[in-house]
């Protein structure tokens, strides 16, 4: 059994065995053959594999959700729900079953209790979840506008956990759809994170040439984000949001040589410095690129700015070079500001459904 300390288990593998061993034999009893699909994906250290002794202190613990049809919902989600509450054992694998209320911080604990349990199961109709949960239904298909305004932690959120059981049918095709981006937005996208690189790339160096280290500490800062985001895009891969962010680069096949070096620039106390560094991560990431055979070859190496002394990739050549290679026309008259959460950072405007998608409506014109 994995474990992530001493004698706690991975909350992936938790709520695994809490469906196989606990909820599926009381469904199996008290509801014959319904059909039913469960799994445990949507928000959760324990979703993306991130999870530690340090998570089991609030929102973690035995549960999932149990998707219905949205008939089978209706007619029985509520006595399916009654039924859990009243016959699931107190613990599971020595954790409480029962979620306390949510507290002032938005977070439920665990705790023991004698009444009906407030239990970790999410009994939802399936298509109703989804679309809550991604702002639009990817059963009946994902269109541009979806791919665009779609955090990618929230793709990450439908396509990572684990599915325990599907038969409903139609959950794993939907992971399946919402897998990875097809071929011309993920050209799009990657267009846009190198357009990003190179609006900054030279800021480095000049405002260490003006005396201002810290603003130069900070735009070397912001751009190291932005190169972790484009390695976790160039292997398809869908960017965590901050606090996984370098847990989920550390894991990449370039990141245990490219980590250090991109620490080391953060960490930089001269722009020079800084530069030597960014530029080492520059030159691994065009050879990278052009390793993907998306476009024709494009030089890697760095160079000065114009005729200016900072040490620069010019990364707008990336950009144009993936740009050149996208057939849809649609996607090509984009303008290129890209996913919403690469020109987006606010969490409040990412986690409201609505509100996100209106945003990248209005970017796209």
């Amino acid at each position: 059994m994995s474990a992530v300390g001493d004698g706690h288990v991975r909350g992936l593998e938790l709520s695994r065995r809490f469906y196989l061993e606990a909820v599926a034999p009381l469904l199996a009893r008290r509801f014959g053959g319904l059909i039913h699909t469960a799994a445990l994906l949507g928000p959760g250290s324990e979703v993306l594999g991130y999870d530690s002794d340090r998570s089991t202190d609030h929102d973690w613990g035995p549960r999932l959700q149990l998707f219905l049809s949205g008939a089978d919902a209706a007619a029985h989600g509520e006595a399916v729900d009654a039924a859990l509450a009243e016959n699931l054992p107190p613990r599971f694998l020595g954790y409480p079953t029962n979620f306390g209320p949510v507290g002032a911080d938005g977070t439920r604990r665990m705790e023991t209790t004698d009444g009906p349990l407030r239990h970790g199961v999410v009994v939802a109709d399936l298509t109703a979840w989804l679309t809550g949960h991604l702002g639009y239904d990817p059963i009946a298909g994902v269109g541009l506008c979806d791919w665009l305004a779609t955090p990618t932690q929230t793709l990450a959120e439908i396509t990572t956990g684990e599915v325990f059981h599907d038969g409903l049918g139609l959950l794993l095709p939907v992971r399946r759809r919402l897998a990875w981006y097809p071929g011309d937005v993920w050209r799009y996208v990657l267009a846009c994170q190198w357009r990003r690189i190179a609006q900054e790339e030279a800021f480095v160096g000049r405002a260490g040439e003006a005396g201002d280290e810290l603003g130069s500490a900070v735009i070397c800062a912001r751009l190291v984000r932005d190169l972790i985001r484009l390695a976790l895009l160039m292997h398809r891969r869908y960017p965590p949001y901050g606090k996984w962010l370098g847990s989920a680069f550390a894991a990449l096949p370039c990141g245990p040589a490219l980590a250090p070096v991109l620490r080391a620039a953060v960490s930089a106390t001269h722009r020079r410095e800084r530069e030597r560094h960014l530029a080492a991560a520059y030159e691994a990431l065009a050879a990278l690129h052009n390793a993907l055979g998306l476009t024709a070859p494009v030089d890697p190496r760095t160079r000065p700015y114009h005729d200016r002394p900072y040490r620069v990739l010019r990364a707008e050549r990336f950009t144009e070079a993936l740009l050149e290679t996208i057939a849809d026309p649609e996607v090509r008259r984009l303008p290129l500001t890209g996913a919403v959460d690469q020109y987006v950072d606010s969490t409040d405007v990412l986690c409201d459904r609505p509100r996100v998608r209106r945003v990248a409506q209005a970017a796209r014109h």
